[in-house]
């Protein structure tokens, strides 16, 4: 099943079962969403259940906000994550205080999603990683799935939750193909998951990275380097159980990130780790992240603005080969 095939299972089974749940977002209905995630959802449940919104971002996020408080549980789709700027205040300053605010006597139950990343020649307006941003907002649990049955399990758990999830869905990923069983309940929205164990040294990705590390695995595995793969999942809260965990076996660890590397949320995990993993590391962390430009339209210019295999696994080896 495909990445978008695999949110359209989730968003059908969510409108089937939940009758106060609702769609909401730019041509998600009669068009079927920028992404095909909401195809023939609209014809399927009605203009009640799948409503298209106006362009206008701050305004129907505050209307899923306000539904949330009173009962609905809304699904907001956001077209892209730089479009979601023009929404932010509803998130720092509405969804992500209402319950602390209220002194608990209110919640949100909110879901928000939204593609996210290049990769696609989509240039500077569409393309950017900004998911790091959102995790910094205490109040919402952020993630970003990266593989297809994580698309579909964590959209499921995320209506189970009380409190805003913010789903960041890397639009290069959604014509990607993975296992996925349409039987299995909601998915998890709390650890990190080891994509690929590994003795040497660790790598940590998210989204639309973690293909790449798992490639960049591979080109190592051919110099001998066995590299460990960690898929962070959750942005907020982070898993830092798990992170830890990998390095104590590797003692070494590269994080890679789409975003720019200025204030990352690279940056985040390398401190982390810095912090808590001094005595383990055999090598300081290093970080693989996305050029500091805006995302450039021509192919070949954006793959070299984007972390790529190639460079990871040269960064790997100039990591395995210094000595502690």
């Amino acid at each position: 099943m495909t990445y978008r095939d695999a949110v359209r299972s989730a968003l059908r089974e969510i409108l089937r079962t939940n009758p106060r749940a609702f769609l909401m977002g730019e041509d998600v209905g009669r068009y079927g969403g920028s992404f095909a995630c909401s195809k023939g959802l609209l014809e399927e449940f009605g203009a009640e259940r799948v409503r298209d919104t106006p362009l206008a971002e701050s305004t129907f996020l505050g209307a899923g906000i306000g539904a949330a408080l009173g009962g609905m549980r809304p699904i907001v789709e956001l077209m892209t994550v730089n479009f979601s700027l023009l929404a932010l205040d509803q998130v720092v300053n509405n969804a992500a205080t209402l319950r602390h605010m209220s002194g608990g006597q209110v919640s949100v139950p909110l879901v928000v999603r939204m593609a996210t990343g290049g990769g696609r020649q989509l240039a500077a307006q569409h393309s950017h990683s900004l998911e790091g941003w959102y995790a910094h907002v205490p109040g919402i649990r952020v993630a970003v799935p990266a593989t297809p049955a994580d698309a579909r399990g964590m959209l499921l758990a995320a209506m189970r939750e009380p409190d805003p999830i913010f789903l960041f869905e890397p639009a290069v990923l959604y014509p990607t193909e993975g296992e996925v069983d349409e039987t299995a309940g909601p998915g998890d929205l709390r650890h990190a998951c080891v994509r690929r164990p590994g003795r040497d040294m660790t790598l940590v990705a998210y989204g639309a990275a973690v293909p790449k590390a798992l490639a960049a695995a591979d080109l190592l595995a051919e110099d001998g380097v066995d590299a460990e793969v960690i898929d962070v999942r959750v942005l907020r809260p982070l898993d830092v159980p798990a992170l830890l965990a990998s390095v104590g076996r590797t003692r070494r660890a590269i994080v890679v990130d789409e975003a720019w590397r200025t204030g990352s949320f690279a940056a985040e995990i390398a401190a982390t780790l810095a912090e808590q993993a001094f005595y383990d590391l055999d090598a300081p962390v290093g970080r693989v992240c996305g050029a500091e430009v805006p995302m450039p339209y021509p192919k070949h210019l954006e793959d070299a603005a984007l972390p790529q295999p190639a460079g990871i696994a040269a960064a790997a080896r100039a990591l395995v080969g210094r000595r502690g």
